[in-house]
């Protein structure tokens, strides 16, 4: 079947979070603008509270306008839009609350699935088993997880293993939204496309890199997720150790996404190793403050979460032991 012409089912778990307002309900408005979602395919909101099919859709109408660039949003295209759209309650740790999402899709059981797990990590696991137990599970299924998995390596091992009891890996999809970002994804072909800088990318060329990850958003309601996991775990250990992967690795022998992820393990299997000492003298965390952000005053972290100790702000010195960045240090922020 083309591409075009597939009908499926895009199940969001936390369907009404920060992440699938801000950057899935507006990817998924463009596809379906532009053909690449056919119109007929559902997109089934997974949600925690209590909520009526009319206020779903005035409340998706209300967040595609608020994140859509300007002029972008129109009415006639929501209308098409809209039309996609489902929502289904669900506690994800209540195995008997997933019978209507059940019910919604065996109306139609043949197509393929895409089940994105918005979610905090811990409930990656306990989701899976509920899909498999109410028979949701087939060969056309995939399962998205959203970072970051788990808060350590024992944790992520554990969830990983955990979803791999219902899923193959070739269904499995972990994803880093960041890398979505236009300007991430020029870094390869700036860097291997570009025969200026080819040559002159290494050691001997270049005395240090910085790698900045500037936010204007702040944690706007997240607050019982941030504080769990703050800045190091949700912004350096992925989308920040992605990018350096990106800027320090080797030409893949292809662009399929085994050769890329081959040589980004490169690079991480190469990362010099913290002592001790180098925790304290070549890292930072701190917390914002109350100040001014975009011309807007914005809050202090603690009063969210009084007498927090979890960081909003992380920063680290990174050394990458081999022959093209050998005394190169790479300052990630």
């Amino acid at each position: 079947m083309a591409e075009l012409q597939s009908v499926c089912d895009v199940v969001i778990f936390g369907g009404h979070g920060d992440l699938a307002f801000r950057k899935l309900m507006p990817a998924l408005y463009h596809l379906t603008d532009t053909g690449y979602l056919n119109s007929k395919s559902r997109i089934i909101t997974v949600t925690r509270v209590e909520m009526t099919f009319e206020d779903h859709r005035k409340l998706v109408k209300e967040k595609l306008k608020e994140f859509l660039k300007e002029n972008v949003f129109d009415e006639a295209k929501f209308k098409v839009f809209e039309k996609q759209l489902e929502v289904v309650v669900i506690e994800f740790d209540d195995n008997s609350s997933y019978e209507g999402l059940s019910k919604l899709l065996k109306q139609e059981p043949d197509r393929e699935r895409i089940n994105y797990l918005s979610t905090a990590s811990d409930f990656f696991s306990t989701i899976c088993t509920s899909l498999n137990e109410w028979n949701l599970i087939s060969p056309k299924s995939r399962v998205v997880l959203e970072k970051p998995i788990g808060r350590d390596l024992e944790s992520a091992r554990l969830i990983n293993k955990g979803v791999l009891q219902y899923f193959d890996e070739s269904q499995i999809y972990r994803i880093d939204h960041y890398l979505g970002k236009d300007t991430v994804q020029n870094i390869m072909a700036l860097r291997f496309s570009n025969r200026f800088f080819m040559p002159l990318w290494d050691a001997n060329n270049i005395d240090h890199v910085q790698i900045t990850v500037a936010e204007n958003v702040g944690v706007e309601g997240r607050w019982g997720y941030y504080d769990e996991y703050g800045a190091m775990r949700d912004m350096i250990q992925n989308h920040l150790m992605q990018l350096l992967c990106l800027v320090a690795m080797e030409a893949p022998c292809s662009l399929d996404a085994d050769s890329v992820r081959d040589e980004k393990v490169k690079v991480l299997r190469s990362l010099r190793k913290m002592t001790p000492r180098d925790i304290v003298e070549k890292t930072v965390r701190a917390q914002y403050t109350k100040g001014v952000s975009d011309g807007e005053t914005v809050p202090n972290y603690t009063d969210g979460v009084p007498n927090s100790t979890t960081e909003t702000f992380a920063a680290l010195r990174v050394d990458i032991d081999n022959w093209r960045w050998n005394g190169v240090p790479f300052y990630l922020r």
